[in-house]
């Protein structure tokens, strides 16, 4: 089963190697940090507060081939956690309406989703949950 998050918050730490994202169950009080890299905590929180860049950076890429495609992005799935590694996929619906599955890491998923206007779904496994509750 699934259940639908939304990002809570986002750390960056001029200090640390690694930055933290927060996501919040959107019809419940659980939450869970991710730890991701710079450059998506970058891109992410330059999406959320800042006007978007004159030239695409990677994620507005991303976003632009999909469409080019005719495609859309549906959702983003963060679908597993092995080792204390999370996985995800991003959810591609094609012009004939088949959904892809394209294998991703969570930061970039997240970053993804947030390139959107409005934010696409994010979801989380629930065995997730249950795991890092």
């Amino acid at each position: 089963m699934l259940v639908q998050m939304e990002l809570s918050r986002i750390i960056i730490s001029e200090i640390n190697d690694q930055q933290v994202v927060y996501l919040r169950e959107i019809d419940g009080s659980r939450s869970f940090p991710i730890l991701i890299g710079i450059f998506e905590a970058t891109s992410i929180n330059r999406r959320l507060t800042a006007p978007p860049p004159p030239r695409p950076l990677t994620h507005d890429l991303l976003k632009h081939t999909i469409e080019s495609l005719g495609a859309e992005l549906q959702d983003v799935v963060v679908t597993r956690m092995v080792d204390h590694t999370y996985f995800a996929a991003l959810r591609v619906r094609t012009p004939d309406g088949e959904i892809l599955e394209i294998d991703s890491r969570p930061s970039d998923a997240i970053a993804l989703a947030v390139h959107y206007d409005p934010v696409r779904p994010i979801f989380v496994a629930e065995d997730i949950l249950d795991a890092v509750a």
